[in-house]
């Protein structure tokens, strides 16, 4: 998988005092509060995890920064790499704080997957496909990954039933990365070595078997990694999808960087590119899928990349290390830097 390169320049210092700092060709701004952001855009489309929330609570000052936005006049959409239908995202909003009603909408990798597994595998009600289906471990009420259970997202994909071996799978669906889902959770095979340490050898021979079958892969969350909410990272469905194409594997895979999910947004919102920041915490999908949308961007320091700044959350690195990371990312340059999204 590649994605759009950009090389971030060296360093301009326009006054020894002061608090907003610019790049010279890349241009990017660091803030201290997103609060010097709101009257430059007339709407904002938010990422989720590592923005507005962890899986389990509201990150601070998020529900806040929405509800100043919203009194504001600014219109919201959300833009998220959840396998999740986009109207299950809107339904959990309320378990973090927030206030449904002052989003536009959503648009979610899942949702846009769904669409294509209907059209593409599940418009035969005579003749139903069958998929391999990875998926997130629905036994456990309180997973952080389970924004709409696995059996939900099915039913958004038409005529498809679930595979219990290879041999008789018509395609593979990458919806999750926490079990091989064979039709109930007793016969569920765990994928815990994966999901916690990104070790692909329990999967090994399930894609390698799946190549020797010729099927085709869907993937509906390209994420490689996410942060947990105990600070640690989660490896996911995208990992295993790059490695199905390094097997020779054919991948049809939805959400960020693909432009395609941020100029749905654009669409739903009605306005000019020029009016509108993308809000997210990640240089190889939010940023870059922004920039090859060309759509200005806010990029969130302390979110999936808060390890390789070393900061709290809430502590704006340094502008050295700023720069450093962006260009390592070697994806995109964003417009704004800030440290979280908080007022």
């Amino acid at each position: 998988m590649r994605f759009a390169s950009s090389t971030a320049s060296s360093i301009i210092f326009l006054t020894a005092t002061s608090r907003r700092r610019f790049y010279s060709a890349s241009a990017f701004t660091v803030h201290n509060s997103f609060s010097e952001l709101i009257h430059r855009y007339d709407a904002f489309i938010l990422d989720q995890f590592g923005v507005m929330h962890d899986g389990v609570n509201a990150l601070d000052g998020a529900v806040d920064c929405v509800r100043e936005l919203y009194e504001n006049g600014k219109t919201l959409i959300i833009l998220s790499n959840t396998s999740a239908p986009s109207q299950a995202a809107l339904q959990k909003l309320p378990k973090f704080g927030f206030d449904e009603t002052h989003f536009l909408g959503a648009v979610t990798s899942g949702e846009e997957a769904s669409k294509y597994i209907r059209q593409t595998f599940g418009s035969q009600p005579s003749s139903p496909s069958k998929a391999l289906f990875l998926t997130w471990d629905a036994s456990d009420v309180n997973n952080p990954r389970l924004t709409a259970t696995p059996q939900r997202f099915l039913q958004e994909c038409g005529h498809v039933q679930v595979a219990s071996t290879v041999e008789e799978a018509d395609f593979l669906l990458l919806h999750g990365s926490e079990v091989w889902y064979r039709g109930d959770s007793l016969s569920q095979k765990s994928l815990k070595r994966f999901i916690e340490e990104g070790d692909l050898t329990d999967l090994e021979t399930i894609l390698q078997a799946c190549i020797d079958r010729s099927l085709p892969c869907v993937c509906a969350n390209p994420d490689f990694v996410v942060q947990t909410p105990e600070g640690g990272q989660a490896h996911m469905p995208g990992k295993i999808a790059a490695r199905y194409q390094e097997l020779g594997g054919h991948t049809t895979l939805f959400g960020k960087p693909h432009k395609d999910q941020f100029l749905a947004c654009i669409d739903r919102l009605g306005l000019e590119k020029s009016r509108v920041a993308h809000v997210g915490d990640s240089l190889h999908h939010d940023i870059a899928g922004a920039c090859q949308a060309g759509i200005p961007s806010v990029f969130v320091t302390s979110g999936i990349h808060a390890s390789q700044f070393g900061t709290s959350f809430g502590e704006l690195p340094g502008i050295e290390l700023i720069d450093q990371v962006v260009t390592q990312a070697g994806s995109a340059v964003p417009t704004h830097v800030v440290s979280a999204f908080r007022i």
